[in-house]
């Protein structure tokens, strides 16, 4: 499957480095190689730690197909998201054991990226359409993604609420990348390594968690919320 991805990073790994590497990843896309990290700067570090520095402009050009669907977690672990606790965005401890026997969608926001508008949109309308038969949509703002989620909690809320009526819960801004993700990320991604490894790849990359705390998909920020639809309704029915 041919993409195209406008990426302000280095290459520098040689084309079979990259084919390499590439060969590991949840999809494919042999004409994107390895890049390493941008000097963006992260909210809790000198330099982005581990991120891309991705034109949004462009990325609506970076299409891939969302892999095939599976009930099943991959990741053997013992570990479930439910052993996590995090903050609201009003800094309030959140156990996610309060979301047991739900199926989770879980994504890193922003509020001024070029995906953002159709996101929250479709996450509002999922949500609206899905909480009372057990959906939960958990949504992680970040600014390390060309810094585009700058605000303070208290904006990011209004914003979120206010211009999308988005009733789904909001968390603390955090770290998806780098050394200082924050644990539940680094459960997610430790159990769904995707494409160029398990970093996060930009805003509104999304995680599929079934009634059993398990992780069961990953996909990439350019696949649309309403695309999940159907993964989400055979998890609800599971």
């Amino acid at each position: 499957m041919a993409s195209s991805m406008a990426f302000s990073a280095t290459t520098f790994f040689t084309t079979t480095q990259a084919r390499t590497a590439n060969s590991n990843s949840s999809f494919s896309s042999p004409s994107i190689p390895f890049i390493k990290p941008s000097s963006f700067g992260s909210s809790k570090s000198a330099f982005f730690q581990n991120g891309f520095s991705l034109n949004s402009s462009n990325l609506p050009g970076f299409v891939v197909k969302p892999r095939s669907f599976s009930v099943n977690a991959r990741a053997a672990t013992e570990k479930t998201i439910y052993d996590f606790t995090v903050k609201d965005i009003d800094k309030k401890d959140v156990p996610l054991s309060k979301f047991k026997g739900k199926v989770l969608l879980i994504v890193n926001v922003a509020s001024r990226c070029g995906l953002t508008s159709s996101n929250y949109s479709e996450l509002a309308r999922l949500y609206e359409k899905y909480k009372n038969k057990g959906l939960e949509v958990l949504a992680f703002p970040c600014n390390q993604f060309g810094m585009q989620e700058p605000g303070s909690n208290q904006e990011i809320k209004q914003f979120a609420c206010t211009r999308f009526k988005a009733e789904f819960p909001i968390f603390d801004k955090v770290d998806v990348n780098g050394p200082f993700t924050v644990p539940v990320y680094q459960f997610l991604k430790s159990n769904a390594g995707g494409f160029l490894g398990d970093l996060i790849k930009w805003n509104f990359e999304k995680f599929l968690v079934d009634k059993n705390g398990k992780v069961v998909e990953r996909y990439p920020p350019t696949t649309s919320p309403f695309q999940i639809e159907k993964d989400i309704q055979r998890l609800l029915a599971a």
